[in-house]
């Protein structure tokens, strides 16, 4: 949070932090942002009448991708503390819209939530893949579909034979502008390369410290495919990716990305892998689970 403030990815103008006190003591925390801009990379127009100018107070920020109370022991009494002090914060500060995004669809959060009043609309799947049980990359491998196993091993074996390099190295080693300019370069693809501000990006990365490293496959020098991936007490996620799939061999970067980052996240004792949000057909086939994500939003 200290990172994303100093070098906000999307257009915040403020951000603000929840404290549910009980007899003195926190129970609860929530960070919001004021954001310009409300739907940055499109999930919400199809589901809320969103217009590009409008502001909201959200919980978090669009790049975290599991909106949760942290500390709370009673959901809902926490939640109905806290949706009153974000609907008089978002009034006072001149909002369009107030409320929760990519909260778990299965969630007590989101149960809570409806309680409240709020719709809770399907906006996007995460996807993770539960490491428990698993020993080596080989698990991972096991696990996927039989063409995504034969997709995994086939550019394993390519990339081996092409001479790429695979390294996992801490963010102060990486050259982080090389790797933001191949971050956005992949999800202008998309349409949506604004998310990742090269400069912005890669100052935000740097200052993420060791609670952040680095995936890279190069061929020879060139950079063409990265991991940026984040690390808490219990999950390793692959947060970010850039591929350049201009490769001398016929391989893709992404797939060995993937392993890779399964193979460091065993390495470290991670119980899960979060392999974010979006390219379902490629998460699905290669043994990644989806989560549902809704977004719980009102007018102000």
């Amino acid at each position: 949070m200290r990172a994303y403030e100093r070098f906000p990815l999307t257009g915040v103008e403020a951000f603000f932090y929840f404290v549910v006190r009980e007899h003195g003591r926190a129970v609860a925390v929530l960070p919001v942002s004021l954001l310009r801009g409300v739907d940055p990379i499109g999930h919400l127009r199809p589901r809320y009448p969103v217009s590009a100018g409008d502001r909201g107070l959200l919980s978090h920020v669009w790049h975290c991708y599991d909106a949760w109370l942290p500390g709370a022991p009673h959901t809902a009494a926490v939640t109905s503390a806290v949706i009153g002090e974000m609907r008089a914060l978002a009034a006072e500060l001149g909002a369009d819209w107030y409320g929760f995004i990519n909260v778990p669809h299965t969630s007590p959060l989101r149960d809570a939530l409806i309680a409240e009043g709020f719709p809770a609309e399907h906006i996007e799947y995460r996807f993770t893949v539960d490491l428990r049980g698993m020993t080596s990359a080989d698990d991972y491998i096991a696990g996927a579909r039989p063409r995504g196993r034969a997709n995994l091993r086939r550019n394993g074996r390519r990339a081996l034979e092409a001479g790429v390099t695979i390294r996992v190295m801490d963010t102060g080693e990486g050259d982080l502008m090389e790797v933001a300019e191949l971050c956005a370069a992949t999800t202008a693809r998309h349409g949506t390369g604004a998310f990742y501000p090269p400069g912005l990006f890669a100052d935000f990365v740097g200052a993420l410290g060791d609670r952040a490293c680095l995936v890279e496959v190069r061929e020879d020098a060139k950079l063409v495919g990265v991991a940026v991936c984040l690390r808490d007490q219990t999950r390793f996620h692959a947060w970010a990716c850039g591929v350049d799939y201009d490769t001398r061999a016929n391989y893709s970067p992404y797939p060995i990305l993937y392993t890779e980052s399964v193979a460091q996240a065993l390495r470290e004792g991670r119980l899960v892998l979060e392999g974010g949000r979006s390219n379902h057909a490629f998460k699905l086939k290669h043994g990644l689970s989806p989560l549902p994500l809704d977004a719980c939003l009102l007018h102000v």
